[in-house]
């Protein structure tokens, strides 16, 4: 899993649809993820440190949550099914640990109020990432490529034989 921020709220050129954006730590690798006006809203009242004079849907769940004395440990955006994020939010109680299924956008709105960090799986990077900085991506790429071509077959065996010696 990788622990993805919250980059922004961006709307799509065509059809102004929102889109909140993940973005890991290095800032290499993207994930953007179609949501609703209502979540867009959500999101972007925590991002900009709004307030509001009563609790919106999810302040409401973490008041309940606060008042239950239960933590929002961590949301995992855990796969992508035909053009669709599932996530699970994992909410502790004492000893007590329950994965609650979730809308990723409503998950992160919670995520954000509480703190709790956001992962997702390495498969739906994978599938569904952007990339940030393509030209830094494509200079690793190039040196890597680089790195592969001057190995050599004996540069293994070398290895293998001081490896073993040091048993």
């Amino acid at each position: 899993m990788i622990e993805m921020k919250v980059a922004g709220i961006a709307l799509e050129a065509a059809t102004r649809s929102p889109i909140v954006l993940l973005r890991d730590a290095s800032e290499r690798r993207q994930l953007p993820i179609y949501i609703a006006q209502d979540q867009a809203r959500a999101i972007i009242s925590v991002l900009e440190n709004q307030t509001h004079p009563r609790p919106l849907t999810h302040d409401l769940m973490v008041n309940i949550l606060d008042e239950l004395d239960a933590t929002l440990e961590r949301v995992v955006i855990h796969s992508l099914q035909e053009s669709t994020f599932f996530a699970v939010m994992t909410i502790r109680h004492g000893e007590t640990r329950k994965e609650i299924d979730a809308r990723p956008s409503d998950a992160i709105a919670i995520a954000l109020r509480t703190r709790s960090p956001i992962w997702v799986m390495e498969e739906v990077i994978a599938d569904a990432s952007i990339p940030v900085d393509r030209d830094a991506d494509e200079a690793e790429q190039r040196a890597f490529r680089d790195f592969l071509s001057g190995l050599n077959p004996s540069d293994f065996a070398e290895r293998g034989r001081s490896t073993s010696s040091e048993s």
